[in-house]
């Protein structure tokens, strides 16, 4: 366990950070699934290894130690919706990182809630305006059981619900087609400079 004051790194770098395809995945995960920075997509492919390794450490066992061990780790994984009921340790290997960024607080309150981006999802979470049953969870990288996920929703006395029904009745003015040409094609200015012209002339 260790020193409760030194916790573990539940995080580790990957080997090639200055790589340019893996900086561009990088920040494309991030945008999609509105990571505030690259650590939690760290933690992500670190919780991943861990997983994965306990996968192959059974493979590698006998039968009837494989058999009694496996239900432990795939129900563990079930819970939190990462594998099916029925899912293999084959299931377990195929898993990726967005598999399990999939199931965190943020980005189910951002398709259950109806949030425009993942980035406002975040800050409704933050300032506790989202509450799973009768509990308030504040943690955007909470990751959510298949038993919670329906019993997610804003607290009572959380604004965000109105303020959202106004985003969508709200309709988009667009400008007329005439005011937007008029605007480009200034048309007053061209006959006060022809006849300043005329006048120098004549004065001459």
């Amino acid at each position: 366990m260790g020193d409760p004051k030194y916790p573990r790194r539940v995080w580790r770098k990957p080997k090639r950070p200055l790589n340019y395809e893996l900086k561009m995945e990088e920040l494309k995960t991030l945008g999609t699934f509105g990571l505030r920075t690259k650590r939690e997509l760290w933690k992500a492919h670190t919780e991943l290894s861990r997983v994965r390794h306990q996968a192959r450490s059974l493979l590698a066992l006998g039968q009837e130690i494989r058999e009694e061990k496996e239900p432990i780790l795939m129900k563990s994984l079930a819970r939190i919706g990462l594998v099916s009921g029925d899912a293999s340790l084959d299931d377990v290997l195929n898993l990726t990182p967005n598999d399990l960024l999939s199931r965190r607080l943020q980005t189910i309150v951002t398709k259950k809630l109806g949030f425009k981006t993942p980035y406002q999802a975040r800050q409704a979470v933050i300032h506790g305006h989202i509450m799973i049953g009768e509990r308030r969870v504040n943690i955007p990288s909470y990751i959510v059981t298949v038993a919670e996920e329906n019993n997610i929703h804003f607290s009572p006395e959380s604004k965000i619900p109105q303020m959202l029904e106004k985003t969508k009745e709200e309709p988009v003015v667009e400008a007329p087609a005439e005011e937007v040409e008029g605007a480009e094609t200034p048309v007053a200015e061209t006959p006060a400079k022809t006849a300043t012209k005329d006048e120098s002339s004549s004065t001459e």
